[in-house]
């Protein structure tokens, strides 16, 4: 079964280690998207009771790029050496157990169209 991997980086000058690592290993493509997480960005505005909608765009648009993440996320075929990559990307990152490393988790992909091979 083809599995979908999803990290979170921190520290955007991994990402580009990171996205060359994955490529050498065989990983077919990778969607990246610009993401913050729920306690930075409290932190940030420096309260708890930060509203959800309407003004969460206009937050994200002004917050500083210190609190911003990347996730990476690509759907591998059930052949790929999933723990290579996860290996090689804790070697960039560092363990992700670690605060301020990273975040991975991998799910199941019950059906996919137009993946490629490596």
């Amino acid at each position: 079964m083809p599995k979908c991997v999803v990290v979170v980086i921190p520290k955007l000058e991994k990402v580009h280690e990171v996205l060359r690592a994955w490529e050498a290993l065989g990983v077919p493509g990778v969607t990246m998207i610009d993401t913050i997480g729920m306690a930075s960005l409290r932190q940030w505005v420096g309260r708890e009771d930060l509203p959800l909608v309407p003004s969460l765009r206009s937050i994200l648009e002004s917050a500083e790029t210190a609190f911003h993440h990347r996730t990476l996320f690509s759907v591998v075929p059930d052949t790929f050496d999933l723990e290579q990559l996860i290996l090689k990307t804790e070697e960039i990152l560092g363990p992700l157990d670690q605060p301020e490393t990273g975040f991975l988790f991998v799910l199941p992909v019950l059906e996919v169209r137009g993946l490629r091979q490596p």
